[in-house]
């Protein structure tokens, strides 16, 4: 009984032991684990450091690898993501930028942060014309600072672009909707026509399919008609005739009343000249006597 009490004891002061040590190596691991970040944040500083010097000197490529360096020591560090951002958006790697910008904005811890993050990552979607997004960005980084007047200009240019882009969108779609109608319609009439020279067509071969005896009384019919075009034709020769002398007639003058005919003229001309010659005559043989000749009154 003794010998199973001893080691009894001896078996809980083993427990004791081993909690404590395990004890102690969690609290080693926690100390090492909450220096590592610090140390890591600092050579990530470091390489953010070294991007801006190059920056300082123009040397692009320089400044992307510090910042690439920075980013791999600590993913953690909003800092190094927010700036290789900004690289990006000032070369016009409008796309690019935005994949940074968003990893950035994953990661920031205050509203400062956020606020500049969205604010620069609304302006690398107006780069990529990307108006919709941009609004959304904008309106985010006013969420975080509501006091920012250069983030709601911003917002009011973005809006404005987009409501630009809407209407001609718009507008396209309804030039596009003419266009096919108007495509549309041409097309109708042509068919029209295609459909109208068809129908046509149709008539005539109907027409050369007529039975014989319907060409025969056609026949008849043509020549009853000939026969008839002849006796109109006399009839109107006959009245023309009438009709010439009728006009004859009419082109005749008509003695006016109170005028002497043109007839009338002639003999009362014929006359005159008679009368005329007797009186010479009758002056020239007195002439041939010698003889005054004394004329008589009429009383």
């Amino acid at each position: 009984m003794n010998e199973r009490r001893k080691g009894s004891k001896m078996n809980l002061n083993n427990i004791k032991y081993n909690i404590i040590t395990v004890f102690l190596m969690l609290i080693g691991l926690s100390v090492k684990s909450q220096e590592k970040p610090e140390k890591l944040k600092k050579e990530s500083d470091k390489y953010i450091y070294e991007a801006q010097e190059a920056l300082s000197e123009n040397d692009f490529a320089s400044a992307e690898a510090s910042y690439r360096k920075a980013i791999a020591k600590d993913p953690s560090n909003t800092s190094a993501k927010y700036n290789m951002g900004n690289l990006y958006y000032g070369k016009e790697k409008s796309e690019t930028a935005e994949d940074r910008l968003k990893e950035a904005a994953k990661i920031a811890a205050t509203k400062e942060e956020k606020h500049r993050i969205f604010h620069n990552l609304g302006n690398s979607y107006m780069q990529q014309k990307n108006y919709q997004e941009a609004v959304d960005a904008f309106k985010e980084a006013l969420r975080n600072d509501p006091t920012d007047d250069e983030t709601r200009y911003n917002l009011a240019l973005a809006k404005k672009m987009l409501e630009k882009e809407k209407q001609n969108s718009k507008d396209k779609n309804k030039d596009q909707n003419q266009d096919n109608k108007d495509n549309k319609d041409k097309k109708d009439q042509q068919d029209q026509k295609d459909q109208n020279k068809d129908g046509k067509g149709g008539d005539d071969q109907n027409q050369d399919q007529k039975p014989n005896d319907e060409g025969k009384n056609e026949k008849d019919k043509k020549e009853g008609d000939q026969n008839e075009d002849k006796q109109k034709d006399k009839g109107d020769e006959k009245k023309q005739d009438q009709g010439k002398g009728d006009e004859e007639k009419q082109q005749k003058p008509k003695p006016v009343q109170g005028q002497l005919s043109p007839q009338q003229i002639k003999s009362l001309l014929e006359a005159m000249n008679n009368e005329e010659k007797k009186v010479q005559d009758k002056i020239n043989a007195e002439k041939a006597k010698g003889v005054k000749v004394k004329s008589e009154k009429d009383w």
